[in-house]
């Protein structure tokens, strides 16, 4: 043991104070060859775990610790200023008892002391003292601050008290060597006279913030993030004065020359400090069973039942089949002691089920269990889709098996709740995520902090590619590197960055975990609340440290799309009096597969995105194994072999195997391997491997293991070689699956994710209506998604009408006997579910209203406030009883009549019965409201224009001079275009100059695009850049990560156009540039015409050779352009091959 410890460490993960990071703490340690370290967060143990671990893999002892919060009363004492600032105390675990303790601390200090910050107080230190080493702390100490300030005999009472807490042994009167900060001089002085008088012991630390002294200056940006300072207000917290770094022995014994008792301590602390965690060993909840059943016989028993009602009537051979498939996995079960787990899961599950709440199909590996199936977990039969146990639940390599379920989103608490009440709440917890400074955020937070104009932090920010570090960023972006090796003050902003990145900055909810212990959870991990307050309880130990413990985690995710399916159910139901099982749909479907083969997927799960609608309408899907590979296939890695199944599904390309023995496993994906289970499948019959030895290989490939994967590649080729497969063949067929084993997909998710899609694509298909208000309900918050949900209404020949108090319910809902589907009440601005559904349920009760007087007269002032009543007037829902503008001159006469004004806080009430003898309602009148007027509020109110777009007029005109927001597409990046279209936001900054420039967001009817208006631009016309206003805009137009700009060059008024005030630039026509390159044969050459021939149109195409010259060739082909068209070319001829150009 070295003869000085640091034993008070700051790591990042206090948060937004201290910067270090466990590894880079542990490094420098080591560097340093100290041979212990403690780790003392503030008021919280978030990086207890992986400390542990990480010290322990570089033979460093961890000492663990935090530094917590004392109230200056009880800790259930909440006043402002007489418990706002609470003292530091330093707490270190000599033994498991001890660090059983510290968890017990930091829970009662989150769950009932917090004030401010996590609280405990003395009373329940003494509690929960046995095993911890006090240390007095910094200057917020409370014995510390006593001694700063010169009261000695106050100083020996309190350190008494802590004496008497810990034991006399076990209180150390803390020592810090700052020098240039009299305060602490004062308390070190005081503090060793008063230790050689009473003899307590001393201690010497150089409280670590961070961890080197050059990290400094990055540190105080950090507080200043923490605080919403510039680094340059003299106002703000600052700890400039101090050296808080991981200072060496012989720095530490330099500044403690005088007393080196207290560094001699610091090791003797160390040397008592001996907590041993026994991590990686599962610790199974147990399932509460009936009298007489032990895990093993109940699991059985349950999974035969349901065994029994899927296969009861199939043929011998599917019986004989599951059973030997069932006999098989409950062995493994029973072997890995998991049975307890699939009984917790199923218990929830069907509670689900059976309360009505929207369960997915599945999700993950676990579809590939068969128990799964037949305990109604899974809705997938993993027989008919051949989907493998092993990729689930690995007998070679026992670790807790991962049952992920889907839940509606709208009822996934009540699941948590049944569990929690089950179980008890001191059992279950959500896990605690962290949220760390990524690249883009690091250098905007580092820029405010410096104080540098919004202009530039923006500028260097966007220049950042997404999912790059700043160090691959200034690698890979010539521009970022030019500026950086250029400008003092952003190499400055991008050095302090990289130095942030990745730090801590807050703590959240995991959105879906859930772990579930045996014994109560604060044996296990501390606790807080969650962001949701008191209702939420989380562990302060992340998902991977919560693994480590051996706690089981279980992840229950919302899926907004059951949603979506129960509400569109409830509604077929309700209006078709149709009652759909959703496991009896026909996976044959012509309807769906036509919907899907026409790429009308909007709203359809994962197969709704722009790409993938061009692959659906390239590959013509016709069976259910489409969409499974599909799901599969389109995401970053496989994506590129998505043309060769497409022509395999077609026939234009005949699948070669490379063995005989591939074909019947990569038959069904035309030669390509798709899934994870071909891989082990592949294993399995060329090698001879067990399905669990072919799991690890897949997973060795998978995460680069090289020790491992060079291994498992002998032991593949000499299995190969036994089983009869030439050496040759054996090593050809290892490389052809590496490449695939690294992204190849679950086949068990991709099933039940096709499972969900095939669903969704049948609800649209059969029933548009309904699906389509179901979609808008559960788009209702996010006015971009609901304004494409109701043009996709609009495509599929179904009106979306206005809202009306007499017609509309709280929700969207379709006209009764018709298709079309009214705007809900509750999606109208300022509303509120509460009380649209009044409105809606005092008329189903009563009738409707007849007038705009019985409609104030039957709403309590509870009810109808100026606030809702305003917006259902600007939202057009009272239309059919006054003109708009009419009501909002009358509103305080209107509310008067109500009984009185209404107010905002008063919305939850009911409507009561009809009013009796109300006054006559009589409204003064006013000019109505102009169109733009109207248009405008159903923008601001309903998130889309309803009635008209205020572009009807002018359709003429930008069409003659403007391009289709929704035919730029990045390729054009550079080119010159018009675009014409309201003005919907605007933001106006300063440059750095003080000059105003603004960002504002341009639309028309197909979609909408930022343009960036310069100072020269804006001082032009600044009137012009206002919300509403419609405009024609010359420009530059800019892609950065698929985002389009456009640079604005030139701007009018299209309200004030005439042919005076505006020159066009010369007419243009488009055309389709295809740039050939050098190579180019006849088999590329039809290859493109192929894509060609797919998108006919009226563009002509060109083709651009460079050779001796450049050459523009006209060619007969004419397409329609498209991006779709353009990245069909890209697949052939590789990235910017081809671009829409406008010519003259």
């Amino acid at each position: 043991m070295a003869e000085f410890v640091h034993l008070h460490t700051h790591s990042h993960y206090s948060l937004l104070d201290g910067l270090g990071k466990i590894e880079h703490l542990i490094t420098r340690a080591k560097k340093l060859e100290m041979s212990a370290l403690a780790l003392t967060d503030h008021g919280a143990m978030y990086g207890i775990i992986e400390f542990y671990q990480k010290a322990k893999a570089e033979d460093i002892k961890p000492i663990l610790g935090v530094e917590t919060y004392l109230a200056p009363r009880k800790l259930t004492d909440k006043t402002a200023k007489l418990d706002t600032y609470p003292s530091h105390l330093v707490l270190l675990a000599k033994d498991n008892q001890g660090y059983q303790n510290l968890i017990q601390l930091v829970t009662i200090a989150h769950l009932q002391g917090y004030y401010y910050k996590p609280r405990i107080d003395k009373e329940t230190l003494k509690k929960y003292s046995h095993g911890l080493i006090g240390l007095s702390a910094c200057l917020q100490g409370e014995v510390t601050r006593l001694a700063a300030a010169g009261n000695l005999e106050k100083t020996k009472k309190v350190i008494k008290e802590y004496q008497e807490i810990f034991g006399p042994e076990n209180f150390y009167l803390e020592l810090q060597k700052h020098k240039e900060f009299a305060q602490q001089e004062k308390a070190n002085q005081n503090l060793i006279k008063i230790a050689q008088e009473i003899g307590a012991p001393l201690v010497a630390t150089n409280d670590i913030h961070y961890v080197d002294e050059s990290d400094k200056e990055v540190h105080e940006v950090l507080l200043a993030v923490q605080t919403g300072k510039n680094i340059d207000d003299e106002q703000r917290l600052t700890l400039k004065q101090f050296n808080l770094s991981m200072l060496s022995e012989e720095q530490m014994r330099q500044n403690f020359k005088d007393v080196p008792e207290a560094l001699e301590n610091t090791a003797k602390i160390a040397e008592r400090c001996n907590v041993e965690l026994e991590l990686g060993k599962v610790i199974m909840p147990t399932f509460e069973l009936p009298k007489g059943e032990n895990p093993k016989s109940y699991l059985e028993k349950k999974v035969y039942v349901g065994s029994e009602k899927i296969y009861g009537k199939e043929d011998e051979q599917t019986k004989q089949e599951a059973k030997n498939r069932l006999q098989y996995e409950l062995e493994v079960i029973e072997k890995t002691g998991f049975a307890d787990y699939f009984l917790i899961v199923a218990d929830f599950v069907n509670f689900a089920k059976e309360h009505g709440i929207g369960v997915g199909p599945g999700r993950g590996s676990a579809a590939g269990s068969i128990v799964s199936y037949c305990l109604n977990i899974t809705d997938v039969d993993p027989l008919k889709y051949g989907l493998l146990f092993e990729r689930f639940l690995n007998p070679d390599r026992i670790a807790p098996p991962d049952i992920d379920m889907d839940f509606a989103d709208d009822r996934r608490g009540e699941v948590i709740d049944y569990i929690s009440k089950k179980y008890g709440q001191d059992h279950i917890a959500q896990i605690i995520t962290f949220g760390t400074m990524a690249s883009r955020g690091s250098v905007r937070d580092a820029g405010r902090a410096l104080g540098m104009s919004y202009g530039d932090v923006d500028k260097i920010a966007k220049l950042i590619p997404f999912g790059m570090t700043l160090e691959q960023s200034l690698e890979s972006v010539n521009e970022l590197f030019d500026i950086y090796s250029n400008d003092a003050r952003v190499k400055k902003l991008i050095n302090i960055a990289q130095k942030l990145e990745g730090v801590v900055h807050h703590a959240s909810t995991h959105a879906a975990g859930i772990v579930l212990s045996k014994e109560p959870l604060i044996k296990y991990t501390p606790l807080q609340y969650g962001v949701r307050g008191e209702n939420e309880i989380i562990t302060q130990y992340s998902m991977y440290d919560i693994e480590a413990v051996g706690l089981v985690k279980m992840d229950l995710l919302g899926l907004a799309n059951l949603t979506i399916i129960k509400h569109a159910l409830d509604s077929i139901a309700k209006n078709k009096k149709i009652n759909i099982a959703l496991k009896n749909l026909p996976f044959d479907d012509e309807k769906t597969y036509q919907l899907l083969s026409a790429g009308e997927t909007t709203g359809v799960f994962q197969l709704e995105s722009d790409g993938m609608k061009r692959y659906l309408k390239q590959l013509k899907p016709n069976k259910f194994s489409d969409i499974v590979a599909m799901t599969a296939l389109y995401r970053p890695g496989p994506i590129q072999f998505i043309p060769d199944f497409i022509a395999g599904h077609q026939g234009k390309k005949i699948p070669t195997y490379i063995h005989p023995k591939l074909e019947p496993i990569l038959k069904e994906t035309y030669g390509i391997v798709v899934y994870q289970e071909q891989i082990l499948q592949i294993a399995r019959d060329i090698a001879g491997f067990s399905l669990g030895e072919a799991d690890i290989l897949r997973k060795a490939i998978g995460k680069k293991q090289k020790k491992l994967l060079m291994k498992m590649e002998k032991k593949f080729i000499d299995g190969a070689i036994a089983n009869n497969v030439v050496k040759k063949i054996a090593e050809k067929i290892f490389q052809f699956i590496e490449p695939f084993a690294s992204y190849g997909f679950n086949k068990s998710h991709a099933v039940c994710y096709a499972f969900i899609a095939y669903q969704t694509a049948y609800l649209k298909a059969h029933f548009p209506s309904e699906f389509m208000a179901a979609l808008l309900v559960n788009e209702q918050n996010d006015l971009e998604k609901l304004a494409i949900a109701i043009a996709e209404c609009e495509a599929v020949g179904i009106k979306v009408l206005p809202p009306d108090i007499n017609h509309s319910f709280a929700n969207f809902d379709i006209v009764k006997g018709g298709k079309d589907i009214r705007f809900g009440l509750a999606a109208i601005k300022n509303v509120g579910r509460p009380v649209a559904e009044a409105i809606a349920a005092e008329r189903e009760k009563n009738g409707l209203y007849k007038s705009l007087e019985e409609f104030v007269l039957r709403a309590t002032k509870t009810v109808i406030n100026k606030k809702s009543l305003e917006s259902l007037a600007k939202a057009g829902a009272l239309d059919n009883f006054a003109e708009r503008n009419l009501i909002l001159a009358n509103v305080e006469a209107i509310l008067k009549i109500a009984g009185g004004q209404g107010d905002a806080e008063s919305q939850l009430g009911l409507f009561e019965k009809k009013a009796v003898g109300a006054k006559k309602l009589e409204l003064t009148p006013v000019e109505p409201a102009l169109k733009k007027q109207r248009l405008a509020w159903e923008r601001a109110f309903l998130g889309v224009y309803l009635s008209e777009h205020p572009l009807k007029d002018f359709k003429e005109i930008i069409a003659q001079k403007a391009t289709q927001i929704s035919h730029l597409f990045s390729h054009m990046s550079g080119q010159k275009i018009t675009v014409g279209g309201v003005v919907v936001e605007v933001m106006k900054i300063a440059t750095k100059s003080g000059e105003p420039m603004a960002f504002a967001q341009i639309e028309d009817e197909s979609g909408k695009i930022e343009a960036i208006v310069f100072p020269k631009v804006l001082q032009q016309n600044e009137s012009l850049w206002r919300v509403d206003k419609i405009v024609l805009v010359e420009g530059e137009m800019q892609s950065k990560e698929g985002k389009l700009k456009i640079l604005v060059r030139k701007a009018i008024d299209l309200e004030d156009l005439n042919g005076e005030n505006y020159s066009p630039s010369s007419p243009k026509k488009k055309i389709l540039q295809i740039n050939l390159p050098s190579h180019a044969d006849k088999k590329l050459m039809l290859k493109i015409k192929e894509v060609l021939n797919l998108y006919p149109g009226e563009t002509p195409v060109f083709l651009y050779i460079y050779k001796n010259g450049d050459k523009l060739i006209a060619t007969k082909t004419k397409v329609e352009p498209s991006s779709d068209i353009i990245a069909s070319l890209e697949e052939v001829l590789g990235e910017n091959c081809a671009k829409i150009k406008e010519v003259v």
